[in-house]
């Protein structure tokens, strides 16, 4: 394989590919490489990365491809070498035994040594009848909303390490949740095939969801292909194929949790809340961060006390003339929530008393669920 490739468009196909690599080190060392496939009749390269369970299929397109054929790139020496060069363009060439990087404007050369490609894992191309299509913007947006809502992986609770799909007719649902708060985001969604998940509680691994949300940046418009099969998810953009497997266990059900009525409802701005929380959590502690929340007639006053720092107290006026409610939330829970919404937007925060989780809805398509502290 040799390719004439622009710098800055490689550098940045090859950080978003090696996003699939991966970061465990009990894995195949080849894995740790990048694969590319070089096509002179599509004028393209085409990258490849996969940890076995996530995997990415990416096409640079606009390549100058002198000898078509497949290779083992070393990702991180690669990275290393297309940031720190200051060619515009650049020659790599490539077998079995090597990978070698030259200079096209100056007298610089790398060499790596490289291993057979045909030994590199493969994963399924996107050939379905039956998917889903959502326009990248809207895909983005709720994506954004959900997953910094899902458990970590050593969490010990495995079927909630991602995000939740639901496909049914014209309408998706994605959800995330850790045990401790709940993110719910839905949008527009066109079926092809009969495609449904329905019946079902598909998990796609926050590792998949983040790399196909790093992959939704270009064009708002742009469709997106959804196939979820019965243990495994298929996303297909533009440019590229998104593999992954379906994280293992059931997902809890999400509606049993979310309250059927609310003795309080409180209007406020995404912006106002935020300051207001971040102001407050100055004083909370480190460890166990806690701020008091009084919801009063025409004010809502934030206050935490610091175990040695001092205390704090905010005060925002409200358009709410309901009953008094006094509440105890973890304010990262809140700011993370936050931080997705546009400053702009409405928010309505939904409460029965100090005790039960709270609500907090933006518009039809949001729904946010965070539970007290005690």
């Amino acid at each position: 394989m040799k390719t004439l490739c622009q710098r800055e468009g490689l550098l940045s196909a090859c950080q978003l590919t090696s996003a699939a690599m991966p970061t465990r080190g009990d894995l195949k060392p080849i894995l740790k490489n990048i694969k590319a496939v070089a096509d002179a009749d599509e004028s393209r390269v085409t990258l490849i990365a996969t940890d076995q369970e996530v995997g990415i299929r990416l096409d640079v397109r606009g390549m100058e491809i002198e000898e078509a054929g497949e290779a083992i790139l070393p990702a991180k020496k690669l990275i290393d070498i297309l940031r720190e060069a200051g060619d515009e363009r650049l020659v790599i060439e490539a077998d079995a035994s090597a990978c070698a990087v030259r200079g096209t404007m100056s007298p610089l050369e790398f060499e790596m040594p490289s291993e057979d490609p045909a030994l590199f894992p493969d994963f399924p191309t996107f050939s379905e009848e039956k998917y889903h299509e959502i326009t990248a913007g809207s895909l983005r947006e709720m994506i954004r909303r959900t997953i910094f809502a899902t458990a970590d992986d050593g969490s010990g609770r495995p079927s909630m390490a991602g995000v939740m799909w639901e496909l049914e007719g014209d309408h998706a649902r994605l959800v995330a949740t850790d045990g401790r708060r709940l993110a719910v985001a839905e949008g527009l969604a066109t079926p092809s095939g009969k495609h449904t998940t329905k019946g079902q509680t598909p998990v796609v691994p926050a590792k998949a969801m983040g790399l196909l949300e790093r992959n939704l940046q270009d064009d708002p418009e742009e469709t997106i292909k959804v196939c979820i099969r019965p243990n495994e998810v298929l996303f297909r953009t533009g440019r590229a194929v998104i593999y992954s497997r379906l994280v293992e266990g059931r997902f809890p059900d999400y509606r049993t949790v979310l309250p059927k009525r609310s003795a309080v409802k409180v209007p406020i701005t995404a912006a106002v809340f935020q300051a207001a929380v971040r102001q407050a959590a100055v004083m909370a502690d480190n460890e166990a961060p806690r701020v008091t929340f009084k919801f009063a007639p025409e004010k809502l006053t934030l206050q935490s006390q610091g175990a040695t720092s001092g205390r704090s107290k905010v005060e925002v006026p409200l358009e709410y003339n309901g009953k008094p409610v006094e509440i105890n939330f973890n304010p990262t829970y809140l700011i993370e929530m936050l931080k997705v919404l546009p400053p702009e937007a409405d928010l309505i925060i939904e409460l029965n008393d100090g005790e039960s989780p709270a609500l907090l809805r933006c518009g039809d398509t949001y729904t946010y669920l965070v539970m007290p502290l005690t």
